[in-house]
């Protein structure tokens, strides 16, 4: 099993830039890819991005890409998110996600964390 904590989110501005972290416990953080999915109101579940395990490869969905950046610190058992010029379409719960397969586009992952609130105003 695999616990996973989601802090940071937040009421920012558009053009506001915001970071996620996930705290990861349960399982050896460096056996596990993560990543992050968000889903707005009345809408279907997004991925955002991912994480290899080794965090040598990274992926993005289209929307995000170039605004955001994924990293990992497995020291710390901790994934972040890093969020730049947000927009308010990128007002979502954002789940942490995890799996031991790497899962770059999909939002099927096997250890969710609780989500946290982000809001972009316009």
């Amino acid at each position: 099993q695999v616990q996973l904590v989601e802090s940071g989110g937040g009421l920012v501005q558009a053009g506001d830039s915001l970071r996620l972290s996930c705290a990861a416990s349960g399982r050896t953080f460096s056996s596990i890819a993560t990543g992050w999915v968000r889903q707005a109101p009345g809408k279907e579940r997004e991925f955002v991005a991912a994480i290899t395990r080794g965090g040598s490869s990274t992926s993005y969905a289209d929307s995000v890409k170039g605004r955001v950046t994924i990293s990992r610190d497995n020291a710390k058992n901790t994934v972040y998110l890093q969020m730049n010029s947000l927009q308010p379409e990128d007002t979502a719960v954002y789940y942490c996600t995890a799996d031991p397969t790497y899962r770059p586009g999909v939002t099927v992952w096997s250890y969710w964390g609780q989500g946290t609130q982000v809001t972009v105003s316009s």
